[in-house]
């Protein structure tokens, strides 16, 4: 896969539900948007189960791939970590390498989708701010931040497609 994110609107498989995927160490959190595909929401948090150094995809990505197919998705919206300079750290490989599974599994059971790498910068940073702006604290809310994080990036995604989407009519 390569290093850099992709543009929301490009290829677009039009209208239907995308699911955003937030790639931690520990949890994966999803989101999922309306079938308008204008609004994301929390879907629920996966615990972490595949490795990058293991061949064998875990119980986290039958998870995902189960909810791809019970939302019935046209795209997978997976956050690329990089930092505000654009540069990425190991989080970007685990982020990448989710992103190749889920891929080669929609492929498996014959429903290819568009697996997508959404620039995700500062995702669980405005995530977390806006928790604790409605009064959930950080240890309360780690299992939501997730979500949360998976909301931010699939909105973005959104909105930018959106955007693209009204340019072109312009």
């Amino acid at each position: 896969m390569k290093e850099t994110p992709d543009t929301p609107g490009a290829d677009d498989p039009g209208s239907g539900r995308r699911i955003g995927i937030d790639v931690g160490t520990v949890r994966i959190g999803v989101a999922a948007s309306d079938r308008d595909a204008r609004l994301a929401m929390p879907v629920e948090t996966v615990p972490r189960d595949t490795r990058l150094d293991d061949n064998v995809d875990g119980t986290d990505i039958d998870r995902l791939v189960e909810i791809i197919a019970e939302y019935d998705a046209v795209e997978v919206v997976v956050g690329l970590p990089r930092d505000l300079n654009g540069h990425g750290s190991i989080s970007v490989q685990h982020a990448k390498d989710i992103a190749k599974r889920i891929a080669r599994r929609l492929q498996e059971v014959h429903r290819p989708l568009p697996v997508r790498l959404a620039d995700e910068r500062l995702s669980t940073a405005i995530a977390t701010q806006a928790l604790r702006s409605s009064g959930v604290n950080t240890r309360r809310g780690r299992k939501v931040i997730d979500q949360a994080a998976a909301v931010e990036i699939l909105q973005s995604w959104l909105d930018a497609r959106k955007r693209l989407e009204g340019e072109s009519h312009d």
